[in-house]
């Protein structure tokens, strides 16, 4: 099935999944700031909507196998990817490194996921996700790599807007850069900027960018475990090739400390690479626009840490 990511592919996205996901709330949270609260969604974050839209596209247009989808990711996209298949009564079949956290393989299983452990590290669990969609004809799912993935991310940038008129800049976090295409994609039509922000050790767009080419690289942040990508999508470069698009390193302890004030000030809990976006806005030098909208992602994290005395 045929797809690029365009402005008109995040509006049909937006039409497919009408009702099954949880719209945006907006609410404002300093002079000329608001926060999109997109941790409140199915499966605490932004990556149901991608899941959801790449299910539904291939459902309607008769290419979703019976034996269903398969994914390598025990992270927020093997969740989503869960959810979303349960929705439309199809398998699910995930693939994880053997040491995965407990928790994560039992949520999974409570989507109703088939978990399959291999290997100790991603890369040995994406092989045989691979090998299994070849052998069984699953339909594979990415993480945030593909067109559909990206638009159904995007359709956050139309809610936003809507719940905040004149938005003039909207602030994200970028791992592999799913997320930052669809939104950026959205925003371009509208005129509204796009911050990037990436953990100083995992900057794989800025690293893209300043390439001029998508590159590897080494991955040692606090954010790490849902901005851990090592490299960025070919979309999310070309997007962030575009005038509006800024891009932002922050250091992990300002990371931290971004997490920790969302805890403090507002009783919100994120996950670290939800709280990059607003880590960003905090370091700016000068303000990043006059309605900024920061793009709070996703909570699946121990929240333990926040209330750890000496923390």
């Amino acid at each position: 099935m045929e797809q690029q990511l365009d402005y008109a592919a995040v509006r049909a996205a937006a039409g497919r999944i009408a009702g099954a996901i949880r719209p945006a709330a907006v609410v404002p949270a300093a002079e000329g700031v608001w926060y999109a609260l997109e941790y409140l969604q199915h499966t605490g974050s932004f990556k149901a909507r991608g899941a959801r839209n790449f299910l539904a596209a291939h459902h309607r247009a008769g290419t979703l196998p019976d034996t269903g989808v398969t994914i390598a990711s025990g992270g927020n996209a093997g969740l989503a990817c869960a959810w979303a298949a349960r929705a439309q009564g199809v398998p699910a079949t995930v693939f994880l490194p053997a040491n995965a956290p407990r928790v994560k393989v039992e949520r999974l299983r409570g989507y109703g996921a088939e978990v399959r452990l291999v290997g100790d590290r991603y890369a040995d669990a994406l092989a045989a996700c691979e090998e299994f969609a070849a052998a069984s004809g699953a339909l594979a799912s990415h993480a945030y790599d593909h067109p559909l993935i990206a638009a159904g991310a995007g359709t956050l940038l139309d809610e936003i807007r809507a719940a905040l008129p004149g938005l003039d800049t909207v602030v994200v976090a970028v791992g592999g850069g799913g997320l930052f295409a669809g939104i950026a994609t959205a925003a371009r039509e509208h005129g509204v900027r796009v911050v990037a922000a990436e953990p100083e050790n995992s900057r794989a767009l800025n690293a893209a960018l300043e390439a001029g080419r998508v590159v590897d690289v080494a991955v040692d942040s606090v954010a790490g475990d849902s901005l851990g990508a090592t490299r960025v999508s070919a979309d999310a470069l070309a997007a962030a090739r575009h005038e509006g698009v800024r891009s932002v390193l922050v250091p992990d302890p300002a990371i931290t400390a971004a997490r920790r004030a969302l805890w403090e000030e507002h009783r919100i809990v994120v996950e670290a690479g939800a709280a990059t976006a607003l880590a960003a806005l905090r370091t700016a030098p000068q303000p990043l626009g006059e309605r900024v909208a920061v793009v709070l992602c996703g909570a699946n994290t121990d929240p333990g840490d926040l209330t750890a005395p000496g923390i």
